[in-house]
C-alpha cells in the first residue's frame, strides 16, 4: 500500500515536493536535534489523492492518520480525546512553495467538554484551558465549517461590553466558558447540528478542509500572482500542541534572522506571553519586539539566539521563524527561507557571500530579475496603500508609482505640472505629454501597445489596459466602478501591479546601495550575453549608460519624429502625392535626424549603436482631427479635400501588416537614403571630434533576400558617394531585423546579405500567432487563466513555437556566416525567462529599454551560472 503519511523523523528538507516546505523543514529541525514538538505530515501526494477521490478522505488513509495518532500517543505519553493526560494537535497546511497566510490552519484540535476538564488540571491553568477551548470551536468554525469569523467576534465583543472590559486577557474563566457556551449555540444555528465532540472527527474533517483550501480564492490568486505552477498540492502537518496561553512564563512569536526589510544582520521579530500563534499576527495585542525577551526571560533569548545562528548557517539564508515558549520551555513550530524585499535580498546575498556562507554564483541565483525593477522606480509605501481607495485595475505595463491630476491631453499636462495622462490609446502626437506626465493610463492596449513601449523607455509609469474605465473625452471625465473623475482630479496608478487609486499616495525614494554594486560586479563577471538598450534620445542614453548598457541594440528612428516639430514634416512625406512633394519633405526631415543622430553618437562614446531605419505603421502619423488636416493643407499648399482624399487612399485595414518596415523603404526609396545620409553624416561629424562610432544601420520587416539586396545596394551607394566627397570613411554595418516568419525559413539566403541579423520578437510572435498585439489583451488573459497559454507570449517569449523559429533562423545564418552577429531587441529583450533562452540558444546580446537593462544582466548571468 502506498505510504501518505511521515512521522518528522522519517523526512528531511529535500522532500519539500512530497512534505511541503513546512513538513520538510519540521523534518530537518528534528533530525539537527532542535526542539520541534512530535508531530508527522500527510503528503501533497494525498492531497491529489483527495481531489481523485471527490474531496473526501478515503478508508485507507483515514487508517494511515488513525495510526499515526497511535505513534503519536506513545512519542508523548498522551491519549489523543480522552485521559488526565490528553494529546491535542495543530493541524496546518504546507505546500512545496512558500504561501504565507494563503491556507488554513486550526489549533488546539482534540478539546471537548472531558478534554478541556484534563488539559486544566493537567497544567494547573484552568483559565488557559477555557481560552485555548474558546479559540478551537472558533477556528474549527470558521476554517472548517466555514461560519464567518465576524459572527463569532461580535458574541466576544458582546460579552466585553456586558463585563465592561476591554482586552481578552481581563476575561475570566467563567467569561470563558460563557464564550464556549455562546460559540456552540452559534455553531448549532449555523451548522444545523451541535460542535464535533470526537476528537478523530475533528482531525479528519480539518485535514479535508486544509486540503480543500488548496483551491480556496486566495490561494489561488496568490498563486496566479506568484507564477507558482506544477506543485500537486498542499501537505497537512498535524503537530501535538504546545501552548503559549499558560501564563506569564509562556509565549508565541515570530522572527526573521536578519531585517527582512533592509537586510541588515539583526534579529528582528516580534512576541506575545500568555498568547498563542494567531495573536501576535492579528493586531488584537500589540507585540513586543524581540530584543526585550532578553530581560524577561534571558536564558530563553540565549537559546533563540543559538538555534537562530544553528538555522541561518545550516539553510544558508535569511529564516522565517515561529516559536512558542510553554511554561519557561521553548519549541520551535517552523522556520522556511524568508520573504524579503528586493533591497534586503541584494544586501543579504552579498552579506553571506562575504561571510562565506554562499559562493557568488549562489548569490547570483537567489535575486530574483524581476524584482530588481522596484529598486530602480519610486513604490507606494506600505502605510500608504492601507487607506487608499482601487477604482480600477489593468495591465502592468511600465513599473513605479505615480500620483498626479488627471489629465485628458497635453496642454492640461503642461498647467498641471503633475499630472497623469488619461487616453484611450496614446498615438506618436502624446509623446511630448508622455514626456512631462507623472505616469500614463490607457482604456486599450496590451504589454506591447505604443503606450507601454514608450513608458518602458522613458521609465515612466504605466497602466495599460485598464477597460473597466469608460472616458468621455467632450466631458473630459472618466467613470468606474460608479465613481466619476473630472479633469483635475487626483489619482494615484501603480505600473508594478495595474491598479488605480483615488488620490494621493505616499512613496518610497529610490536607493542603490554599494551592495548593489558589488552584485552587479559579481553578475558582469559571470554572464556571456551581452546587454544592449532600446534608446531614442540622449536622454535615454544616459539613462541606459548608469545601469551599464554595452551600446544601443535598437534606436527606432520613427520614434525621433514624435516632436512637435517634426511630426509636420513626416506628415507632408506620407502624404506627397508626387516625388518632388516628396523631396521637399524629406529634406526638412533630414537636419533633424542628422542632429539626433549625433547627439546619440557623441555621448555613447564608441559603444555600438544599431539603428533601425523608419518603420511606423502609417496610421500612426496621420492626421486625425480636422484642426490636424486643415493645418497639413496649409503647409503643403493644397485644398483640405485634396488632403482628406490622399488620408483616405492611405487608409489600410490592417496597418500593422501593411505599408511599413522595408516596404515604405522600397516605395519610398529616397526615404532611407536619407535617413542613411544622415546617420554616415553625422558618425563622419562626431568621429572628427576624436570619438570612435560605430553605427549599425538596420532594415526592419525584411522577409525576402531580394528586399533587403535591393535596399542594401540603394544604401551602399549613398553612403560610398558620402565617403568620396569627404574623403573620409569608417567602418559601418548593414543588417535587418527577422521578425517575420518567413524570414526565419529563409535566413541562410538573407545572412548572405548581412552583416548581422536583430530579432524583433515583438512582431514575430504577432505574425507567428496571427494575434494583433494592440488587440491582444482583450482575450490573452482568459488563455492564462484557463491554461491554453502559460504565459502572455507578448510578455515572456514563446519557446515551443517564436523559439523554434528563431533556433531554425540561427542555424541557417550561421551555416553561411559563422560569426555573424545575432541580438534580439523586442520586449523580451529585458523579461528574464526570454533573457536566458537567447542565452541559451546562442545569441550574442540582447537589447531592452534602459530601466529593464540590470534585469537583463542578472537573467543572463543565472543562464550561464546554470549551464
Amino acid at each position: 500500500m502506498k505510504k501518505f503519511i511521515y512521522f518528522f523523523n522519517e523526512g528531511n528538507k529535500t522532500m519539500r515536493d512530497l512534505l511541503g516546505g513546512k513538513g520538510a523543514n519540521l523534518a530537518e529541525m528534528t533530525n539537527i536535534g532542535l526542539p520541534v514538538p512530535g508531530g508527522f505530515t500527510i503528503s501533497t501526494d494525498a492531497c491529489s489523492e483527495f481531489y481523485n477521490h471527490d474531496q473526501k478522505i478515503w478508508e485507507e488513509l483515514k487508517e494511515e492518520i488513525l495510526q499515526n495518532i497511535k505513534k503519536l500517543e506513545v512519542e508523548t505519553g498522551k491519549t489523543f480525546g480522552y485521559g488526565e493526560n490528553p494529546l491535542l494537535v495543530s493541524v496546518r497546511s504546507g505546500a512545496a512553495v512558500s504561501m504565507p497566510g494563503m491556507m488554513d490552519t486550526v489549533l488546539n484540535l482534540g478539546l471537548n467538554d472531558e478534554t478541556v476538564e484534563s488539559l486544566s488540571k493537567m497544567i494547573n491553568n484552568e483559565r488557559a484551558a477555557w481560552d485555548s477551548y474558546r479559540r478551537f470551536i472558533q477556528m474549527f468554525g470558521d476554517v472548517v465549517r466555514e461560519v464567518p469569523k465576524y459572527k463569532f467576534d461580535i458574541i466576544m465583543d458582546k460579552v466585553k461590553e456586558e463585563k465592561n472590559i476591554k482586552t481578552d486577557l481581563e476575561l475570566t474563566t467563567e467569561d470563558l466558558k460563557d464564550i464556549v457556551r455562546r460559540y456552540k449555540d452559534l455553531y448549532i444555528r449555523e451548522i444545523g447540528e451541535e460542535f464535533p465532540s470526537e476528537p478523530l472527527e475533528q482531525l479528519l474533517d480539518a485535514v479535508r478542509a486544509v486540503f480543500s483550501s488548496w483551491n480556496n480564492s486566495r490561494a489561488i490568486i496568490y498563486r496566479e500572482l506568484n507564477e507558482i505552477k506544477g506543485i500537486k498540492g498542499t501537505a497537512v502537518n498535524v503537530q501535538s500542541m504546545v501552548f503559549g496561553n499558560m501564563g506569564d512564563t509562556s509565549g508565541t512569536g515570530v522572527a526573521f534572522t536578519r531585517n527582512p526589510a533592509t537586510g541588515t544582520k539583526e534579529i528582528f521579530g516580534e512576541y506575545l506571553m500568555n498568547a498563542q500563534g494567531e495573536d501576535v499576527v492579528a493586531g488584537i495585542r500589540t507585540p513586543k519586539k524581540i530584543e526585550t525577551l532578553k530581560e524577561t526571560m534571558p536564558e530563553i533569548y540565549e537559546e533563540f539566539l543559538k538555534i537562530c545562528k544553528i538555522l541561518e548557517k545550516h539553510y544558508k539564508d535569511m529564516q522565517d521563524m515561529e516559536f512558542t515558549i510553554e511554561r519557561g520551555k521553548f519549541y520551535m513550530l517552523q522556520t522556511r527561507n524568508g520573504k524579503r524585499t528586493s533591497k534586503a535580498a541584494i544586501n543579504i546575498a552579498v552579506d553571506m557571500v562575504e561571510e562565506g556562507l554562499i559562493t557568488k554564483e549562489e548569490a547570483i541565483l537567489r535575486i530574483d530579475p524581476k524584482n530588481v525593477e522596484q529598486l530602480l522606480h519610486k513604490n507606494f509605501s506600505e502605510e500608504g496603500l492601507k487607506n487608499a481607495k482601487l477604482i480600477a485595475e489593468g495591465l502592468a505595463a511600465s513599473p513605479g508609482a505615480a500620483s498626479g491630476k488627471v489629465c485628458f491631453d497635453c496642454e492640461c499636462l503642461k498647467k498641471a505640472k503633475k499630472g497623469i495622462l488619461v487616453r484611450i490609446e496614446t498615438s506618436p502626437e502624446d509623446i511630448e505629454g508622455m514626456n512631462i506626465a507623472e505616469g500614463i493610463l490607457t482604456i486599450r492596449g496590451g504589454m506591447t501597445s505604443h503606450a507601454a513601449v514608450v513608458a518602458r523607455g522613458m521609465g515612466k509609469c504605466c497602466v495599460s489596459g485598464c477597460s473597466e474605465i469608460s472616458i468621455d473625452e467632450e466631458k473630459k471625465e472618466f467613470e468606474t466602478r460608479g465613481i466619476v473623475i473630472k479633469e483635475g482630479d487626483i489619482i494615484s496608478i501603480d505600473g508594478s501591479s495595474g491598479k488605480v487609486y483615488l488620490g494621493d499616495i505616499e512613496k518610497t525614494e529610490i536607493e542603490l546601495s554599494g551592495a548593489f554594486e558589488k552584485f552587479i560586479s559579481w553578475v558582469d563577471e559571470k554572464r556571456r550575453l551581452q546587454v544592449r538598450m532600446n534608446a531614442d534620445t540622449p536622454k535615454d542614453c544616459a539613462t541606459g549608460i548608469k545601469f551599464g548598457a554595452e551600446g544601443i541594440g535598437l534606436c527606432r528612428t520613427e520614434h525621433m519624429f514624435f516632436a512637435e516639430e517634426k511630426i509636420w514634416s513626416v506628415r507632408e512625406m506620407i502624404v506627397s502625392n508626387t516625388a518632388n512633394e516628396r523631396k521637399n519633405a524629406i529634406d526638412k526631415i533630414y537636419p533633424f535626424q542628422k542632429k539626433d543622430f549625433f547627439e546619440i553618437f557623441e555621448i555613447m562614446e564608441g559603444r555600438p549603436v544599431t539603428v533601425r531605419l523608419i518603420d511606423p505603421p502609417l496610421h500612426e502619423f496621420l492626421p486625425k482631427t480636422e484642426e490636424e488636416i486643415k493645418k497639413l493643407s496649409e503647409l503643403m499648399h493644397i485644398e483640405v479635400e485634396d488632403v482628406e482624399e490622399r488620408l483616405e487612399s492611405l487608409r489600410e485595414v490592417n496597418p500593422m501588416l501593411g505599408h511599413r518596415g522595408c516596404r515604405l523603404g522600397i516605395t519610398y526609396p529616397e526615404l532611407y537614403e536619407m535617413q542613411a545620409k544622415a546617420i554616415i553624416d553625422a558618425a563622419l561629424e562626431v568621429k572628427a571630434l576624436g570619438i570612435k562610432v560605430t553605427p549599425e544601420i538596420m532594415i526592419p520587416l525584411v522577409g525576402s533576400d531580394k528586399e533587403l539586396s535591393y535596399l542594401r545596394e540603394r544604401i551602399e551607394k549613398v553612403i560610398d558617394a558620402i565617403f568620396e566627397e569627404k574623403g573620409e570613411k569608417l567602418d559601418y554595418k548593414l543588417g535587418t531585423m527577422i521578425e517575420v516568419p518567413r524570414a526565419c525559413v529563409t535566413a541562410d539566403e538573407i545572412a548572405k546579405k548581412a552583416d548581422f541579423f536583430s530579432f524583433g520578437t515583438n512582431d514575430l510572435t504577432q505574425i507567428t500567432f496571427g494575434f494583433s498585439r494592440d488587440d491582444a489583451g482583450k482575450f490573452i488573459k482568459e488563455y492564462v487563466e484557463k491554461g491554453i497559454f502559460e504565459k502572455d507570449p507578448f510578455v515572456t517569449l514563446d519557446q515551443e513555437g517564436v523559439g523554434e523559429l528563431m533556433k531554425l533562423a540561427i542555424k541557417k545564418a550561421r551555416t553561411v556566416k559563422e560569426n555573424i552577429k545575432l541580438g534580439i531587441c523586442g520586449e523580451h529583450g529585458g523579461e528574464p525567462k526570454s533573457v536566458e533562452f537567447c542565452d541559451k540558444i546562442g545569441l550574442d546580446y540582447v537589447s531592452c529599454s534602459p530601466y529593464r537593462v540590470l534585469i537583463a544582466k542578472i537573467a543572463a548571468a543565472q543562464g550561464a551560472v546554470r549551464k
